[in-house]
């Protein structure tokens, strides 16, 4: 049963040249119209994965913050008559911390929306250029404050690790981050994206991104820092004070059921997998064509639904409960997990297992995605 629903809002002011979301600039958008297409969308969604109430609600992009507050309203009016809300539903949306955005967030939060999730990306107004972002320093804190005034819980994004970054330059940064007092921070090292401006400019020699080893010296810091403010890892690039963790994010990573409605919006329910169409314009099409957004929706294996389970929950601080995985899925604890692997790097610190729950210590986790391609089995990934 769906207890998460994600809203794919398409539509950004700028392509920043490090993304390969699903964002697309477009001169003009019928609010009107896409109201319509993304109730259908819901309604589809709730026909097939109703009987449980709601416990969070997504709205990502794009730019959800550049959506009219009354269509955000609306949409959550709907979502409550199908599914109903979850006492206490966490109900995020991201944005830009820019002024015209922040205008928004007193409307948007009495429209439901209760969390914000704000892509402040850096506290430099220089690096701010360099990564495309339209708002500057000053106004994306003056945009934090006007958040932290509004909703219950405020996230902020940032991305480190950029070219020619110091470890003294990232330790203070992101202790000015700490002090603006946020109960969340997701925390990205800069990757190179296919498809991505970045990409381009990295392949022309414009710029260099910062070697493996200092970025891995900017991780431990980065978590050693954030540790001792209170607001360790709860995930590999997610932190947050006990309690405040994202709820909507923890449900993909304990592969939990997850409506997705919207362009390119990936969902997971009853064993299955839906993902809708891309293009915001041929996303409308379908949905007026056929009542739905989706492109492709496709009944998924319980080995690949294993394989996936374990290779997200690992991701977690809490690692997996093996036994409770091995029932779920009925596999024998062995076919999930490398019990020789698991021994030997448990043996090296990198893994710890405590009963049956097993996960990646601090000290394997810049060695993270190594440590997957050991510890799950490669018939399992390759189900």
């Amino acid at each position: 049963m769906a207890r998460a629903l994600y809203i794919h809002w398409p539509f950004c002011l700028a392509k920043c040249p490090y993304c390969d979301f699903n964002s697309h600039v477009r001169e003009s958008v019928d609010h009107a119209a896409w109201e319509k297409a993304l109730l259908a969308d819901l309604r589809h969604e709730a026909e097939l994965a109703s009987g449980a109430a709601l416990d969070s609600i997504f709205f990502g992009g794009g730019t959800p913050s550049l959506m009219p507050p009354a269509l955000v309203a609306r949409l959550l009016s709907e979502a409550e008559k199908l599914w109903g809300f979850a006492s206490g539903i966490e109900i995020t949306l991201e944005g830009n911390p820019s002024s015209v955005e922040a205008a928004n967030y007193a409307a948007l939060a009495a429209a439901g929306v209760n969390r914000a999730s704000l892509g402040l990306q850096a506290l430099d107004d220089q690096t701010l250029r360099f990564l495309g972002r339209l708002h500057g320093v000053a106004e994306g804190l003056r945009a934090v404050e006007t958040a932290q005034n509004v909703f219950d819980r405020v996230s902020i994004d940032l991305i480190y690790a950029r070219p020619d970054q110091t470890a003294a330059s990232w330790e203070a940064e992101l202790a000015q981050a700490l002090a603006l007092g946020t109960s969340h921070l997701s925390l990205y090292q800069l990757t190179i994206e296919p498809g991505t401006r970045f990409e381009t400019m990295v392949r022309k020699g414009d710029f260099t991104p910062l070697d493996d080893d200092t970025c891995a010296d900017l991780f431990s810091l980065t978590r050693e820092q954030t540790a001792a403010a209170g607001l360790p890892a709860y995930e590999i690039s997610n932190h947050a004070r006990l309690g405040e963790e994202s709820r909507h994010n923890l449900t993909y990573w304990r592969y939990q059921d997850y409506v997705g409605i919207g362009p390119g919006a990936h969902g997971r329910r009853g064993g299955a997998a839906t993902v809708r169409h891309k293009k915001p314009e041929n996303w409308l099409s379908a949905v007026a064509a056929n009542g739905h957004g989706i492109a492709e929706s496709r009944v998924l294996g319980t080995r690949e639904q294993a394989a996936e389970a374990m290779l997200m929950g690992l991701r977690l601080r809490e690692g997996i409960d093996l036994a409770a995985m091995a029932t779920r899925f009925g596999l024998a604890p062995a076919a999930l997990l490398d019990p020789a692997k698991a021994e030997l790097y448990r043996q090296q610190g990198l893994v710890w297992q405590d009963g049956t729950r097993v996960g990646v210590t601090e000290a394997g986790m810049p060695l993270l995605d190594a440590l997957l391609g050991e510890l799950v089995p490669a018939e399992l990934v390759a189900a």
